[in-house]
């Protein structure tokens, strides 16, 4: 397979994982079914839930293209990169894989956002389901920041992709959260058995991403290190 698909098959795993974490899940499911309570029918809700997607999207679409942009445009860091890329990417790969497997551990929590900020998005109506989309994404979770900047960053930064791969990214992290928005539209009680569902998949999925960044890590470092 072509090194750059893979890429990009990768950068839209890591945005649905990223979505589907635990502390982003919670959140997003809480967030739509947040702005549910506040829009009157079940349209609204569903137009609510795709603003609020977009929101997350583009967060991750700015803050990946202004990270991977600002690196490779100063041409001495950028060359430095190029040439020692793969070098890095060995050990980042097994410490971000050792996290995500629970064998490394951080104690800090999403800075989340405040009631008031709520209820400044809330006289928005529809359009602050946006606001708090694109807010809610700035709350990183350790295992979010441990996907975007330990794993998405230097995938970019690697194939010179300042906005194919965030992007790609964004569209992975929509993904999840617009089906959720979907559910919730339709009625709340298959919530409970879809995030159920969700949460014992991310399980696995964590672990067998985390078991192969490992892997792929170790033969970076034979190749490129030892």
């Amino acid at each position: 397979m072509d090194p750059f698909i893979l890429a990009a098959a990768s950068a839209c795993w890591l945005g649905i994982l990223t979505s589907i974490s635990p502390c982003p899940l919670a959140t997003n499911i809480a967030a739509i079914s947040y702005i549910g309570k506040r829009v009157g029918t079940p349209r609204k809700v569903f137009f609510s839930g795709i603003l609020y997607t977009l929101g997350r999207m583009l967060t991750y679409l700015i803050l990946g293209v202004l990270i991977v942009a600002g690196m490779l445009s100063v041409p001495d860091l950028a060359n430095f990169l190029q040439k020692y890329m793969n070098t890095f990417l060995g050990p980042i790969l097994v410490l971000v894989g050792m996290f995500l497997l629970g064998l490394i551990r951080l104690n800090f929590s999403a800075s989340g956002i405040s009631e008031r900020m709520q209820n400044r998005a809330e006289k928005y109506g529809i359009w602050g389901a946006g606001l708090l989309g694109f807010l809610f994404a700035l709350s990183f979770c350790p295992i979010s920041a441990a996907l975007f900047f330990g794993s998405l960053i230097p995938l970019a930064v690697q194939h010179e992709s300042r906005v194919l791969m965030p992007t790609i990214y964004g569209i992975g992290t929509a993904l999840p959260v617009f089906a959720f928005a979907i559910l919730v539209s339709l009625g709340t009680r298959s919530i409970g058995r879809a995030f159920n569902k969700v949460t014992q998949i991310e399980l696995w999925a964590r672990r067998i991403t985390g078991v192969i960044f490992i892997v792929v890590g170790i033969y970076y470092l034979l190749v490129y290190v030892f």
